[in-house]
């Protein structure tokens, strides 16, 4: 998709996006999304992700069947999971290429065989590197299992990036996991090294100020945002974490902004004269 453009997955397969220009929104079952420059998404098989690109943005996607996602296994003895993160612009420039091609031959040969797929299935699984680490750390007694576990509590690690504006109940993670509320939260903290409460506050905290630090929006309206009741508790949450108000780290954010614009202005103005 690019410039306004949307699309919808509806059938039931694994999705992986990746932003190579502008941003877009993505929404899912998982929750909602920013998808910038240089990152990736990707979804379970049900989650039926809605991606909206803004009037800058360029954004592809690639829809795996069970085959596809098999295959990566059989290839690299690695799965793909949900979650996101970011690759470097070559990346993403070999990934534009990957994927024009396998469009390309899927066109000419009405179709898409493993052959053809192979080169872009094994980048995906870089760009998963550092998240498919953690799989080892699951319990299980083989190897599959372990990845069906991991699988589940990525799914819920991404459900909770993507409602950072509420208060998420342990009931809800476990329910998406079709697990007990007592092993989820136990195997969650063994994953991540910190209880899916803790990882929830932290990412809304990490929410408010990328808020506080990119948009004009208030204090309070922040603090909302981001599932807090009242600025109080925002205001103690927020500066046990960053060791500041939320007003000084707004204005520290635009100081560090204003200095660097200068050097952004004489790159502009260089371009222009060339």
């Amino acid at each position: 998709m690019s410039r306004l453009g949307s699309a919808q997955l509806a059938g039931n397969q694994f999705s992986i996006w990746i932003q190579l220009r502008g941003s877009s929104w993505v929404e899912a079952k998982e929750g909602k999304f920013r998808l910038r420059r240089g990152r990736w998404i990707a979804f379970e098989k049900d989650s039926r992700p809605n991606v909206q690109a803004d009037h800058h943005g360029l954004c592809i996607g690639l829809s795996l069947s069970a085959e596809a996602l098999q295959a990566i296994i059989r290839f690299t003895d690695c799965g793909l999971y949900a979650g996101r993160g970011q690759i470097s612009l070559r990346d993403a420039r070999t990934a534009l290429r990957l994927w024009r091609e396998v469009g390309a031959r899927a066109t000419a040969n009405d179709g898409i065989d493993m052959a053809t797929l192979r080169p872009m299935l094994l980048q995906l699984v870089g760009f998963q590197r550092d998240i498919a680490a953690r799989v080892a750390r699951c319990p299980g007694r083989s190897r599959v299992r372990k990845r069906q576990v991991f699988s589940r509590l990525q799914r819920a690690h991404l459900y909770l990036e993507g409602n950072c504006d509420r208060v998420v109940r342990i009931s809800e993670l476990a329910e998406l996991t079709s697990f007990s509320s007592w092993y989820f939260s136990k195997t969650f903290h063994g994953l991540y090294d910190e209880s899916p409460q803790a990882a929830a506050a932290r990412m809304r905290l990490e929410q408010a100020a990328e808020l506080l630090a990119g948009t004009e929006m208030m204090v309070g309206e922040v603090a909302a945002a981001c599932g807090f009741d009242n600025c109080c508790s925002f205001a103690r949450a927020f500066r046990a974490r960053y060791g500041m108000s939320a007003s000084r780290y707004r204005a520290d954010a635009a100081q560090t902004d204003s200095a660097k614009s200068p050097v952004v202005a004489g790159k502009a103005s260089l371009r222009t004269g060339t």
